[in-house]
């Protein structure tokens, strides 16, 4: 397979993410040990916004970091997507050229990783300046033998997979901890208020909370979004962020916030007296983001997915946990890719003012929730 000389790179300014700036350079000889990845597609989400916006607190700037990222004065990072790539080039035996790759990639052309044992399925980057990140980004999966993985699904996977075991986690997460007390009345039902319940996470995670017992699953979004958060058929409840006063204040209740709008973070503690948990999980309203102090009721919590599937991996296995998830992950899909009412509508975006557009569409959060954005650098 013939490869090119130069890679891109999509940079975004780590301080002021509206700016960006494309980069293209020569690629180094491939090193021992190391393979070489086209990265052919990769979806854009909100979730991705987060990595940003999250990027030195979270760490995932160190994912892919750019060399000499303030040679010019500004500190440039590489956001972190979910997506597939083409082996190019390799020196490991295991890897071959053609072979195709499911995991964690820069927003880039090509990417070269150093995998450590390589399995039948998979096998983790073991670069160094990966060693202490979490392993759930390190792991590539070989598509040929990745059970999720169907070729003319890729859309799907790229848009929903990481989006939808995040969105598994929080509901076991919840249940696993009894819902905090909120459940412990069978004569009142929980309410489980989601902010941002038109984003992909939000509506993941109300899908697999619908069906748990005991719970009122509420939706909260603006206005422009109610009816697609309605046509779902996920939520018991969709309100506007302006209607906390339909909430009775005294239900015993859950907020998973996706959006991360501090002020309204504020005004749903306020009113909500019943709130028994607070968990923080991403920021779509990137603008309102801040601090968590001061706040009545219960700490907000920041939910790290990581966490949850180290706990399960070692009670279930790493089998059974990927059981499971697999599936509920093909009833999910099954529900979005319903040819009858489907939850997703794919666009494609190919080359790099496609892909600076469709990133500043998501940053912006202005764009059709039931549409999902796929990126490829290349022209």
């Amino acid at each position: 397979m013939q490869t090119s000389a130069t890679t891109t790179e999509f940079l975004v300014r780590k301080d002021h993410l509206g700016t960006t700036s494309l980069r293209t350079t020569p690629l180094p000889p491939l090193a021992n040990g190391q393979v070489r990845v086209g990265i052919a597609r990769f979806a854009l989400t909100s979730n991705n916004i987060t990595y940003a916006a999250m990027g030195d607190a979270m760490q995932y700037w160190q994912f892919f970091p750019v060399t000499d990222s303030a040679a010019d004065g500004v500190a440039w990072g590489r956001i972190p997507v979910w997506g597939f790539g083409t082996v190019l080039e390799s020196r490991l035996p295991e890897l071959t050229v053609g072979e195709r790759l499911y995991g964690y990639f820069p927003m880039s052309t090509s990417v070269d990783l150093t995998p450590g044992k390589v399995s039948a399925g998979f096998f983790f980057d073991a670069a160094p300046h990966r060693a202490q990140l979490h392993a759930v980004y390190n792991q590539y999966m070989r598509c040929a033998t990745d059970p999720f993985y169907t070729a003319d699904s890729e859309d799907v996977q790229a848009l929903l997979r990481p989006l939808f075991i995040t969105s598994w986690l929080i509901d076991d997460f919840l249940a696993d901890n009894d819902f905090f007390g909120a459940t412990a009345n069978p004569a009142q039902p929980a309410l489980l208020l989601l902010s941002s319940a038109s984003s992909k996470t939000a509506y993941g995670t109300a899908f697999q909370l619908a069906q748990r017992k005991g719970v009122e699953v509420v939706g909260l979004t603006s206005p422009g979004n109610v009816a697609f958060c309605e046509s779902l058929g996920c939520y018991h409840r969709v309100l506007t962020y302006d209607q906390l006063d339909q909430i009775a204040p005294d239900a015993p209740s859950v907020y998973v916030d996706f959006a991360g709008n501090a002020a309204f973070r504020m005004a749903l503690h306020t009113h909500c007296k019943g709130l028994r948990f607070s968990s923080s999980i991403g920021a779509t309203h990137v603008e309102n983001m801040g601090g968590a102090k001061d706040l009545p009721g219960p700490k907000a919590t920041l939910f790290f997915a990581p966490a949850q599937v180290k706990k399960r991996s070692s009670e279930w296995g790493a089998q059974g946990l990927g059981q499971r998830l697999l599936q509920s992950w093909q009833a999910f899909t099954a529900r979005v890719s319903d040819p009858t009412r489907p939850w997703l509508r794919v666009e494609q975006h190919s080359g790099p003012e496609a892909v600076q557009a469709a990133y500043q569409q998501v940053l912006g959060g202005k764009g059709d929730p039931r549409l999902g954005h796929m990126l490829n650098l290349k022209p």
